[in-house]
């Protein structure tokens, strides 16, 4: 009997999973629905796209004759509304009804917005899919003074996109200091000194309490002890939260994302999950190459074959062209395990080990190695190994 695959969003996680179905089933039908306009894109590369570096067929990274090719489905501008999981259906918001045998939930996330007053005025903005990205650019042109509220990796991608256009940028982030979950303390600063140098500015431990506007359109924000900061533009960068409106409907165990098992199994049967909406071991991972290897691994086994999810090494880079900057695993912040730093006035890597295992490390300047750490980490290897062709034993701090 043919089988009826239904997957539900096409990001890099359900389009992993679509290919590996076909490999080991080539005759099933494979269904992709997702709400989006254009098929398959690398929203990763979203912030080249606002500084007109790529065009928006570029960023396709498969196009409408792949999923013809591989007899793939594929709906565009559908959105999911309602779902029998005993009669194994979903159903869109025009009432069209897709069967299946086997379900993958693969929604991804959405932007979070904290609530601060003033976050639905006219000018303030988030940056998730290539809707927000045409949004962006469009009222962009007409701007010249943008504020970012958050400085985690997609909020300095993004105002870098912006700095290129040739707005000012200021970005406000809450923490003691830059990336807090990627850098320490020493390359957090070094980080600042050179963002600075191309024009950022901000305000480090800072929060906003209010965007400010006049006649619905934004104007500045307020920050908390009271400096304004005029702005005709605001994009919000804080952080990312899973689309769970399907585990509710279809009674699904969540968290934080939608529980799996190993399997990328969710808690009822011939139902999946992967990517940024899936939770496992209480980890939602929220990075490209783990929602690919999940796509895969619920792809093998979606379609009869059996392979293992053991997790994935929690790694980050920072797309900015001309600053090489990448970070993995444990970054230990708190100097609580031994690690070998090699700085210089253009670099800085530290390498964490614990028990002479690398768990993590920092790398900005120069990234060379850095697959290789992370393989490193991922495997367990013996630091004592591995760390003599990483570093010049002589340059050790």
């Amino acid at each position: 009997m043919t089988k009826k695959y239904l997957i539900i969003g096409n990001g890099v996680a359900g389009t992993t999973a679509a290919e590996f179905i076909r490999k080991q089933d080539v005759k099933g039908k494979i269904t992709i629905v997702t709400g989006e306009a254009l098929p398959f894109y690398y929203r990763i590369r979203l912030n080249e796209y606002i500084s007109a570096d790529i065009s928006e067929q570029t960023l396709v990274a498969k196009k409408q004759q792949w999923f013809k090719d591989n007899d793939i489905d594929l709906k565009l501008r559908t959105r999911i509304a309602g779902a029998d999981p005993q009669q194994k259906v979903v159903v869109s918001e025009n009432n069209r009804k897709f069967y299946y045998d086997l379900l993958l939930i693969a929604t991804g996330s959405h932007s979070f917005v904290p609530p601060i007053k003033g976050y639905d005025l006219r000018g303030v903005f988030t940056l998730r899919t290539i809707q927000d990205a045409h949004e962006i650019s469009t009222y962009a042109k007409n701007t010249d003074n943008v504020v970012l509220i958050g400085g985690g990796l997609l909020g300095l991608e993004t105002g870098y996109a912006l700095r290129k256009l040739g707005k000012k940028v200021t970005v406000i982030e809450s923490s003691p200091r830059l990336l807090p979950r990627q850098l320490d303390v020493d390359s957090a600063f070094r980080l600042q000194q050179i963002l600075e140098e191309i024009g950022f500015h901000f305000r480090i431990g800072a929060k906003t309490l209010e965007i400010i506007g006049d006649n619905q359109t934004t104007t500045g924000v307020i920050l908390e002890g009271g400096e304004v900061l005029a702005a005709n533009m605001i994009i919000i960068s804080a952080g990312v939260r899973s689309n769970l409106e399907l585990a509710d409907i279809l009674g699904l165990e969540y968290n934080k994302g939608i529980k799996v098992d190993e399997y990328m199994r969710t808690t009822m049967a011939d139902i999946y999950s992967a990517g940024d909406v899936a939770e496992f071991k209480e980890t939602v991972y929220g990075i490209w190459p783990a929602a690919m290897e999940q796509g895969k691994i619920a792809g093998i086994n979606m379609s009869g074959e059996n392979a293992i999810y053991k997790g994935t090494t929690m790694a980050n880079t920072l797309k900015v062209t001309g600053l090489d900057l990448a970070s993995a695993g444990d970054i230990d912040p708190e100097n609580k395990f031994e690690s070998k730093i090699v700085k210089d006035e253009k670099t800085y890597k530290k390498i964490v080990i614990n028990n002479d295992r690398i768990i993590g490390c920092i790398m900005l300047g120069d990234k060379k190695g850095f697959n290789r750490i992370i393989k490193a980490i991922h495997e367990k290897h013996y630091a004592s190994d591995v760390l003599p062709d990483l570093f010049d034993m002589h340059e050790r701090n």
